[in-house]
């Protein structure tokens, strides 16, 4: 094992790129809620793509190189894209995910859509029974996360979180090299300084006819449309929708960090603030370009058994481990130490062996077929999402109080904060009527 894995890449670029989406309101009839059996082991699995945009189509393009897997339905509300991507396929094309799940015939769905739309298509695909492969951050808030647990345990689905670098060689190795002691005692683990989300909008524009920008919207009082929402990950920094690298990025950082540090069901006790209070009101250019710093201020983390976390300079995709012998720096594909002589033993006879998957989504479609558990199933999915949005939560708790250094007590087993009012109140949020979560 050299010192550094040649970078490894899960997806290659989708069919068409652009914004990925595909939803409607209200609630689904009752003719959806019977769940499928499991597919038997000579039969094709049929799965729906609700969402292809940059994303959606690159699992889309993945799913049809199997030959057990048959992709017929595609959703978005874009209109164009839907029906080249369903075009391109053979597929028949949907604006209304909803009507996708009356099929009888789709035994799972991937799902690739901005995150305040994942939980309830989570939900309601699980109702519908299917299986669900899961783009990360599977939630937009934490009682939403929480939520689709319980409804892929209640309807006993099979779900994959798009957290692929799990099933990443390299990073396989660099966690089974730290899970092995290489390092000794981790004491301290360095992330990503991710940014946090705003709370304005954009501009208005005309909205395109082809666009269908209030199921876009869905559980979120509609704000102007402008087209950098239609563009790859252009929803990714407003409030409303999303949780800014911080959880889009984030979620891949924290999941390696929850990897190494076997505590993938679970997640810190203590998180503080430092620096200046956190601004999420700030103008935008009509370029779209942030006039203001959203990486202030500082946040930190701290488990039950003392490791530490700092969001500072770290890879986007993974973190820096300080231990009792030096530093390893893993990313997607690739890792490092300091000093090498770390990581030039290869690991021989391991005390310690972790589950390893060769492919995140053939790993999926595997479960489906034996009904086990992937390798990034949905406790793992919504315990790494956590994590994210306490990060953000810690800022927008400086924001409304004014202050930064006081610790936020979050117990994990209750997913509430102990000593903080604002910092429950972000746990959940509204939503609009019509767009509201089922009874599981």
């Amino acid at each position: 094992m050299g010192n550094k894995i040649a970078r490894r890449s899960f997806l290659k670029k989708g069919l068409a790129a652009g914004m990925v989406s595909g939803i409607a309101p209200m609630v689904l009839p009752s003719g959806v809620l019977a769940a499928n059996g499991s597919p038997g082991a000579n039969d094709r699995i049929v799965i729906a793509s609700i969402g292809v945009g940059a994303m959606g189509s690159g699992h889309v393009q993945r799913m049809t190189s199997y030959d057990d897997v048959r992709v017929a339905a595609v959703v978005d509300v874009d209109r164009p894209k839907r029906e080249y991507v369903a075009g391109q396929i053979g597929a028949d094309a949907y604006n209304d995910y909803r009507e996708m799940l009356e099929r009888s015939d789709i035994d799972a769905v991937m799902i690739a859509l901005p995150e305040h739309w994942q939980g309830l298509v989570t939900i309601h695909a699980a109702q519908a029974g299917k299986d669900i492969y899961c783009e990360k951050p599977i939630s937009l808030t934490v009682r939403e996360g929480r939520r689709m647990v319980q409804a892929v345990q209640k309807y006993d689905r099979v779900f994959q979180t798009g957290s692929q670098d799990r099933s990443n060689p390299s990073n396989y190795e660099a966690c089974m090299l730290m899970r092995n002691g290489r390092l000794g005692k981790i004491h301290k683990v360095t992330a990503r300084n991710y940014a946090s989300p705003e709370r304005n909008g954009m501009p208005g524009h005309p909205i395109p006819e082809e666009f269908d920008w209030d199921l876009f919207c869905g559980p979120v009082q509609p704000h102007a449309f402008h087209p950098h929402f239609r563009e790859v990950r252009g929803w990714v920094h407003v409030y409303d929708f999303a949780g800014h690298s911080m959880t889009s990025l984030g979620s891949h950082g924290f999941d390696q960090i929850q990897w190494v540090l076997d505590t993938s069901d679970t997640g810190p006790v203590d998180i503080w603030t430092e620096g200046e209070p956190f601004e999420a009101s700030i103008s935008r250019g009509e370029n779209g370009h942030v006039t203001r710093d959203q990486f202030t201020p500082r946040v930190g983390m701290r488990y039950a058994n003392g490791v530490e976390i700092e969001l500072g300079d770290a890879p986007y995709f993974g973190a820096v481990f300080h231990g009792e012998h030096g530093n390893l720096t893993i990313d997607r594909g690739e890792y490092t130490a300091d000093p090498l002589e770390l990581i030039e033993e290869p690991l021989e006879n391991p005390e310690v062996v972790v589950e390893q998957s060769a492919n995140h989504f053939r790993n999926w479609i595997d479960c489906i077929r034996d009904r086990g558990k992937p390798i990034c199933h949905e406790e793992v999915g919504h315990c790494t999402a956590t994590i994210c949005h306490l990060a953000n939560i810690a800022r927008w708790v400086s924001e409304v109080t004014g202050e930064t250094g006081n610790t936020l007590h979050w117990d994990p087993d209750k997913e509430e904060f102990s000593n903080s009012q604002w910092g429950n109140y972000f746990l959940d949020r509204p939503r609009r009527k019509g767009f509201e979560y089922p009874e599981i």
